[in-house]
């Protein structure tokens, strides 16, 4: 199929299904779904978003091609806008690209990736965007979730061709959908922030935020008790040291508390950790993407030393509060372990 078809194939319908966190919908939706509406208008597309109190949403573009295309572009458009926004107060030298993450059959990847790779290797080429397709299906559903990441106008060039694979090979089987659940990733506090933890992703959460700063202001504080029975108070986790793990209806939240008298933010400190020259280039990152990812989100300064001949370590300085800390060795050990079960997407 010539992939004109999808572009401007009016009779042609599509269905993409779209994989995003809950701030990113959010920006999506827009103050009082003014951005959505927009989309809808604008696009044509049918544009439904899943319901739930999730970390993760389902956001479900359907239409003739060029509705979806359109749709998907304002997509991608606003998240690049966001990108840039979030860019303006940052000390990051290099922005970080677009990533996208569709949902696809798992019936249907074996025709995406092609016999020995040569199909995602073309659309990565030809596209000129970063394109994985994950090892394993979404939890309790028979699809699986393809991660695209680029300027956006390769990742639009990247979608429209593995749709032209997708109309020429349907699904085989019954498709059992993936519904994202509720939350039970850890949560961070760092900085007086609350943050869930999302495999590599740490996404701000201004509920628990809020929790956690009134927590902060009382004492003693009653911690919720899990079905285990594990229980205490807020008092006797800040006579403790930085981190402290409980179980809450078989959640498990981590919070980084200072000890008695100490304020988080204003205690500095620095840490030292060793990573193998053949893993450092997954915490870098592309053009050093993923460390300046990592440093905004932490809030942390970190130092990379350079090569040193005939050694094969390199060695990371992490300086800054002791929650930022705490958070950017969690966020640079999320990724190594990824990077180590073959899951990271460089």
């Amino acid at each position: 199929m010539d992939p004109s078809m999808v572009e401007g194939g009016l009779n042609v319908t599509l269905t993409i299904r779209l994989l995003m966190h809950g701030k990113e919908v959010g920006s999506i939706i827009g103050k009082k779904g003014e951005s959505v509406k927009k989309m809808r208008e604008e696009s044509g597309a049918r544009i439904n978003i899943s319901e739930g109190n999730c970390p993760e949403r389902i956001i479900t573009l359907a239409g003739p091609t060029t509705s979806i295309f359109k749709a998907f572009s304002m997509i991608i458009e606003k998240l690049e806008e966001d990108i840039s926004t979030s860019m303006t107060n940052s000390t990051a030298t290099s922005k970080p690209p677009v990533t996208m993450r569709l949902v696809v059959p798992a019936s249907q990847c074996g025709s995406l990736i092609g016999k020995g790779g040569c199909k995602i290797k073309e659309i990565r080429e030809s596209a000129g965007a970063q394109v994985q397709v994950a090892g394993d299906m979404l939890p309790n559903s028979t699809e699986r979730a393809i991660t695209v990441a680029g300027t956006p106008q390769s990742i639009i060039e990247c979608v429209k061709q593995i749709c032209v694979v997708m109309l020429e090979s349907p699904p085989k089987g019954v498709t059992i959908p993936y519904r994202p659940k509720p939350s039970g990733s850890p949560v961070i506090f760092a900085g007086g922030q609350a943050y869930a933890v999302q495999g590599q992703h740490a996404i701000p959460q201004p509920d628990l935020t809020k929790l956690h700063q009134l927590a902060m202001q009382q004492s003693p504080f009653p911690i919720a008790h899990s079905n285990q029975g594990f229980q205490g108070t807020w008092a006797s986790y800040k006579r403790r040291s930085l981190i402290c793990i409980d179980i809450i209806h078989s959640d498990v939240v981590v919070f980084c508390i200072p000890a008695a008298g100490m304020d988080a933010s204003a205690q500095t400190g620095s840490l030292e950790l060793t990573i193998s020259n053949e893993l450092i280039g997954c915490i870098i990152g592309r053009q050093g993407a993923k460390i300046n990812e990592i440093r905004q989100m932490s809030g942390a300064q970190i130092k990379i030393a350079n090569p040193v001949e005939g050694s094969t370590d390199r060695q990371v300085t992490i300086t800054g509060s002791h929650a930022s800390i705490n958070l950017a060795e969690y966020l640079i050990n999320a990724r190594l372990s990824s990077e180590t079960t073959g899951l990271a997407a460089n």
